[in-house]
């Protein structure tokens, strides 16, 4: 059979794809080699968010006293949050998989290799089956990075994420290598739960991609707390637990390597011609590669390696397989981020750096989230902060930047003022529910 679309890769950008192609009334193909929904369902963001949400609860009862509640003997089972954690991700992608269950999309478990391309029509072959499609789309994703540090290859106390998550029992102690997004949402986890934890980051600051002032909040708070956080310290050698780092050696029951992802090409071998970039696929505007029929989405492209930058990339490029009117491109400026950290940070558009490289003129406004009614009530003892990045001539919103619990869940809204190029006055006018933390956007204008 001939297929409209052939897609490698079930994660948020494959079957985001598979469903709106069939549901358009084309003929879909999707591979996926492991389980559907990827690296983020299967062994990352839900997962991850999973465990952590367990030991925050486990990390509320203990501290429960600030808020006039006393809970003695508060204990926690980490088998039955592991439980938890496998029966969540189960029941997502059973709900991702009835989404593309229709009669227009193939799903393939297998892994899918490319044979052949031509402007006109791409040859797959998996489990010793030929696919041929108009269209293919590379949505491959990612894998960890594993860094070029003596002893670390065979190191049985060495876990990457992926070894961390499916841990029956929790170290007795544990290094962190990498002190960026997974890193520190790991850090979170097992210090919550009574785990000592070192991180170790090379750079100088944790969170190196986040406003710096925000991140200041969250390190002063981990360094209290006893998170033994270690900046401009690199990493040397690895000898079984022990960690040689700047002279010194540290030592550990786990060492976990969190270090970034890079681009998964395998199976896409025979696409010799396709454009890359420091090992990731080049897109244009609407995820198209420089080969006619070839689309990429994802991680794979190398642009933002987020979960909800994955399903719109797919978006985008479906609609401009369908010719869809009017052809939509990324706001790639306006894409929220979010670090589940205890408290959250969450972020969209630019930073005073950026503006500055930029040459853009910017005014700064500032204010702690206790301006919030909703935070003071419920995050006794924390400050917070909400930071906007204001054009000084246009007085549009380039970028907001919090630290304060629950600012995740708020974020789009500052995306869509950014998104929209909403200026102060503009974005004065949208009404915020009251009492909710929200209202700090409100009152930072």
């Amino acid at each position: 059979m001939r297929y409209f679309l052939a897609i490698i890769g079930g994660g948020p950008a494959g079957y985001t794809a598979a469903e709106k192609a069939s549901k358009a009334g084309k003929e879909v193909v999707l591979f996926e080699q492991n389980a559907v929904g990827g690296t983020c369902l299967n062994v990352g963001c839900i997962p991850t968010k999973s465990l952590l949400y367990g030991a925050k609860q486990y990390y509320n009862a203990t501290h429960a006293q600030k808020y006039g509640v006393t809970a003695e003997n508060v204990t926690f089972d980490f088998a039955a949050m592991q439980k938890r954690k496998t029966i969540v991700v189960r029941k997502l992608v059973a709900g991702i998989k009835q989404r593309i269950n229709n009669e227009h999309c193939t799903l393939v478990s297998g892994f899918a290799k490319v044979e052949s391309r031509t402007d006109e029509l791409v040859t797959i072959e998996c489990n010793g089956e030929t696919y041929e499609a108009e269209n293919l789309m590379i949505c491959t994703g990612s894998t960890n990075f594993v860094p070029p540090i003596p002893g670390i290859k065979d190191n049985p106390a060495v876990w990457d994420s992926t070894d961390a998550l499916a841990a029956a029992e929790l170290p007795k102690s544990i290094i962190i290598v990498g002190g960026g997004v997974i890193g520190m949402e790991f850090a979170t986890l097992y210090h919550e739960l009574g785990i000592p934890v070192t991180v170790i980051e090379a750079l100088p600051t944790i969170l190196p991609n986040l406003d710096p002032e925000v991140v200041s909040v969250l390190a002063d708070k981990y360094k209290k707390a006893g998170i033994n956080i270690l900046t401009e310290t690199r990493v040397e050698s690895i000898d079984g637990g022990k960690v040689t780092a700047n002279g010194e050696v540290y030592e550990a029951e786990r060492i976990l390597v969190s270090v970034g992802r890079r681009a998964n090409l395998n199976g896409l071998e025979a696409l010799k011609d396709i454009e890359l970039n420091r090992g990731a696929i080049v897109i244009d505007d609407f995820c198209k590669t420089n080969l006619p029929n070839v689309y990429a989405c994802g991680d794979v492209t190398g642009k933002i390696m987020l979960a909800h930058v994955a399903a719109r990339q797919a978006e985008v490029a479906v609609g401009r397989m369908l010719k869809q009117i009017p052809l939509q491109r990324i706001a790639y400026n306006a894409i929220p981020s979010v670090v589940y950290t205890n408290p959250e940070i969450a972020s969209v558009g630019i930073t005073e750096a950026q503006a500055a490289e930029l040459n853009i003129e910017t005014e700064v406004r500032k204010l702690p989230m206790t301006f919030s009614g909703r935070f003071m009530a419920e995050n006794e003892g924390e400050t917070g902060l909400c930071k906007m990045i204001i054009d000084a001539k246009k007085k549009s919103v380039l970028g907001v930047h919090m630290i304060g619990n629950p600012c995740s869940e708020f974020v789009a809204a500052a995306s869509f003022a950014v998104r929209m190029g909403y200026t102060t006055a503009e974005f004065e006018q949208v009404v915020f529910p009251h009492p909710t933390v929200s209202e700090i956007l409100h009152e930072i204008l």
